[in-house]
């Protein structure tokens, strides 16, 4: 039987009922809970002031919602992590406008996920070419140069390829729970080399007179959230000279609506916090999202973003553990190169096919860049994902 859609744009997630969310993203990683989304757009995060203008689209069967897909429309690049920066400059050249740009994408926030929240009884197969349709002929009619899939399920990478919305590839680093009773069985996994490297780092920060303790749940209070955010704020605006991208209003939020579903790690000296590292997690994947410190200590770095992510995960039973993007420093600690996707589609024909023979030279790097990497894992053997 033919399933037919109906497709309706909204601007804001205060105009989806949080009950027909929940009900269709339930089995969704954290990014894509109404809380997580509402955090973003209520404390002002993310909105067209900041270059991010919901356009949250809503599927219907008749007068049924079906599905949802967090879109934005951009009028920047930033908080994305799929770069086009040179595309944007090359329609500049041109004298055409690359933004604004529709974007489907959780905002500041590079994790693959479902993107695509729809129940069980819809026939992918068939909405997803209704999809892309309404897409192209809402961007086409409100002078949207393109849209793009950022960090989408391979499945749904693929489903789309076939709808002229260009695939593209690129590495992220993992860690691999592998059934593993503690971290000494983790560590037993590496060479001699890389366990006695990894042991000396963390040695050193103990001679540094620092302890690291990590609190999630119901044990977070507000303090933990202030100092947190003291540091992500500072290690910001010492990187990069402007503030992060996310408010204290946003974590406030979080802390008040997703408390289960964070992790804090904290470093102490005397009893004086100096440094925290933030992660959420569900019953799947850890992910570590945010970092900063207040003094710079050697490789406290690694203690609070890789090791101590390692061993809740071990603790707790969770399969794996994204620690953020880019890195290839992450390799020697055991983390895994592993493709994530994007999907690409432009409204002017010659761009499309440009970008397209751009594609396909830049995977063939993306695979040679994968095999390079996994030449350098530290196991003694390393078994197939």
């Amino acid at each position: 039987m033919r399933q037919t859609f109906n497709f309706k744009f909204l601007s804001s997630i205060e105009q989806i009922d949080s009950e027909s969310w929940h009900a269709l993203a339930h089995n969704s990683d954290p990014f894509h809970q109404y809380a997580f989304i509402e955090a973003l757009e209520r404390s002002s995060s993310v909105e067209p002031k900041t270059g991010w203008h919901p356009q949250h689209l809503t599927i219907y069967q008749g007068e049924t919602l079906v599905g949802i897909l967090p879109l934005y429309i951009k009028n920047h690049s930033y908080g994305e992590y799929v770069f086009d920066f040179a595309w944007a400059n090359t329609y500049r050249e041109y004298g055409l406008n690359y933004y604004p740009k529709l974007v489907c994408a959780i905002p500041f926030t590079p994790v693959s996920g479902s993107r695509l929240l729809v129940k069980n009884e819809v026939d992918q197969d068939q909405l997803i070419p209704q999809l892309c349709k309404a897409i192209q002929k809402h961007a086409i009619q409100n002078g949207l140069s393109s849209m793009h899939w950022l960090f989408v399920p391979e499945p749904l990478s693929t489903a789309l390829n076939k709808e002229q919305h260009m695939v593209r590839r690129a590495v992220q680093f993992q860690w691999f729970n592998r059934n593993f009773r503690n971290y000494d069985d983790f560590s037993a996994t590496l060479t001699s080399r890389r366990r006695k490297s990894i042991r000396n780092e963390r040695r050193k920060v103990q001679e540094q007179d620092v302890q690291v303790e990590r609190i999630y749940g119901a044990n977070i209070n507000p303090e933990h959230i202030d100092f947190f955010y003291q540091c992500y704020q500072q290690t910001y605006l010492k990187r990069s000279g402007h503030r992060g991208y996310l408010n204290r209003d946003f974590f406030t939020r979080l802390y008040h609506s997703m408390q289960s579903n964070i992790l804090l790690v904290i470093a102490t000296r005397n009893g004086q916090p100096l440094a925290s590292a933030f992660y959420l997690f569900d019953d799947k994947q850890l992910y570590g999202r945010y970092w900063g410190a207040l003094e710079d200590v050697n490789n406290l770095h690694y203690e609070c973003c890789y090791y101590q992510g390692i061993e809740f995960c071990i603790e707790h039973n969770i399969s794996s553990f994204n620690p953020g993007t880019q890195g290839e420093h992450k390799i020697l600690r055991g983390f895994e190169p592993i493709y994530c996707y994007s999907n690409h589609w432009l409204a002017e024909a010659a761009f499309q096919d440009g970008v397209r023979r751009f594609l396909r030279q830049e995977d063939s790097n993306i695979e040679t860049y994968k095999a390079n990497a996994a030449e350098l894992l530290p196991f003694k053997i390393i078994s197939d994902n």
